[in-house]
């Protein structure tokens, strides 16, 4: 079993204090051994950001280009060794895995191209013989922290935009999935990434975490998870005046009307709503359904729902994986209870038991369901979905809307007119049409809207909004 250290400073350093990165899929595998740091451990890395930022923020796109050029190619050549790494920790079948590391290679790539096509403007001045150039610069160091659902493809979309416009970065990882993020360590620093450019630092988010958004010379925090946790950051970078990006929870609504391809809503739902054992913020857990097509689409559902394949991730013909951790699947069996105490009825959801200790539950579908149930108001993020009956068009939109969270929404329709008035009223940052409300483009903004999402968006070019800083210059020329 191999010891994983902490990057610091261009050095890997031991706090001691190994944890064990267990299997999900079978407890008995223990995938490695990572070192857990502390708060004397981020004032290292940022020690060591101080000294790098402003050779970093200097260097050529050029350079930036080819760091992260050549960690996405790697991520890429080694999409299936590092897809089964991804699997093994976090639970997702292995399509899934090797799915995510080649967002995350893309993602890299992109981020490649961005750092050679940054630009400004010159624009003229009200003012006659004054010229106005207008420039971005990064905005420092930055504090990522990043969540485990996403082991590899969330620490891409932040560490590569953060690199690629001239930023330094902190990154802590989920403590349950620091096996991927530890690869993207490896690979920057193999790759020739400038010492304290980039640091890594595993530990607890209560203590690790903490000291990150909490210690003063990092200047922007870029956190995705719980929504207890992104309000406790954002009142610590109001008071301290930090920059702060924060992706947080969802309760995202897939609207099925009558007139829908029952074919393309069942598929929809079925993916969007269940897959990756239902851990994605973008899951689809509202299922509001009109009435006419309602129980046709119930029982198409359910069928297939019962019929997915649950096991440990790695099995070829695995199509759910286990629960991330015992927690979790607590939590979620907590919530098949809840519903039926609320009168849902309850389709599936039991614990199961495979040939290896693991955390397993079938995915489970609650049905004769209201939008004022706590099952409809709080997030499971579990393979769980409630359906809930409503009338016609109005009704299902109203209900979509009524929750905190605003992340994705979707919609199944042949209607042209209901698809355009569901994308123009929908309170969400993202909208599927016959789509499923988790599976996103790497190339384009993600994020939310309420309790959902704060601050800039994530990815593609909108990225720039956060991890740069504009400054406007004025030369007088007489």
């Amino acid at each position: 079993m191999k010891d994983h250290d902490n990057l610091i400073g261009g050095q890997w350093v031991s706090f001691g204090n190994y944890q064990d990165n267990i299997n999900p899929s079978d407890t008995r595998d223990v995938i490695g051994r990572y070192s857990y740091g502390d708060a004397a451990a981020v004032d290292q890395a940022v020690t060591a950001a101080k000294a790098a930022q402003s050779g970093w923020a200097a260097s050529t796109p050029q350079q930036r280009h080819d760091l992260l050029d050549k960690v996405g190619a790697s991520l890429a050549s080694r999409s299936r060794e590092i897809g089964e790494l991804l699997s093994r920790e976090e639970g997702k079948t292995l399509a899934e895995g090797i799915g995510e590391t080649m967002r995350a290679a893309q993602v890299f790539k992109f981020f490649a191209g961005e750092a050679l096509r940054q630009t400004g403007e010159l624009q003229p001045s009200v003012r006659p013989d004054i010229d106005v150039e207008i420039t971005r610069e990064p905005v420092g160091i930055v504090g990522l922290v990043t969540p485990w659902n996403f082991p590899i493809a969330i620490p891409a979309w932040k560490i590569a935009p953060a690199l690629a416009y001239g930023n330094c970065v902190i990154h802590k990882p989920a403590d349950l999935t620091p096996g991927c993020a530890h690869v993207i360590a490896e690979l920057l620093h193999e790759h020739g990434c400038p010492p304290g450019v980039f640091s890594l630092v595993m530990g607890r988010g209560s203590v690790v975490g903490e000291a990150i958004v909490t210690h003063p010379e990092i200047s922007a925090i870029s956190f995705t998870g719980s929504v207890g946790t992104g309000h406790h950051i954002a009142e610590v970078c109001g008071r301290m005046r930090k920059k702060v990006q924060l992706e947080m929870g969802g309760k995202n609504p897939m609207v099925v009307l009558d007139d829908a391809d029952l074919d393309v809503a069942v598929a929809a739902c079925l993916n969007g709503t269940f897959f990756s054992t239902g851990q994605r913020c973008t899951a689809s857990s509202r299922l509001i359904v009109q009435a006419g097509i309602h129980d046709a689409f119930v029982a198409r559902l359910s069928e297939q729902m019962q019929a997915l394949k649950v096991g440990p991730a790695l099995d070829p013909p695995t199509q759910i994986g286990p629960v991330v951790d015992e927690k979790q699947l607590k939590s979620n069996l907590s919530y098949v209870e809840l519903a039926r105490q609320e009168g849902a009825t309850v389709i599936g959801g039991a614990l199961l038991n495979q040939d290896a200790p693991g955390f397993y539950q079938a995915p489970a579908l609650f049905i004769g369901t209201t939008n004022d149930m706590r099952i409809n108001r709080e997030e499971i993020f579990g393979p769980c979905g409630s359906v809930i009956k409503v009338a016609d068009f109005e009704e299902a939109l109203a209900i979509a809307n009524d929750t905190e969270f605003g992340l994705s929404a979707g919609i199944c329709t042949s209607s042209l007119k209901y698809a355009r008035e569901f994308r123009r009223r929908a309170q969400a940052g993202m909208v599927m049409v016959n789509l499923p409300t988790a599976g996103v483009d790497y190339h384009v903004p993600f994020g939310g809207r309420k309790g959902s999402s704060f601050g800039p968006r994530e990815q593609g070019r909108y990225a720039a909004e956060f991890y740069t800083t504009v400054k406007t210059a004025y030369v007088f020329a007489g």
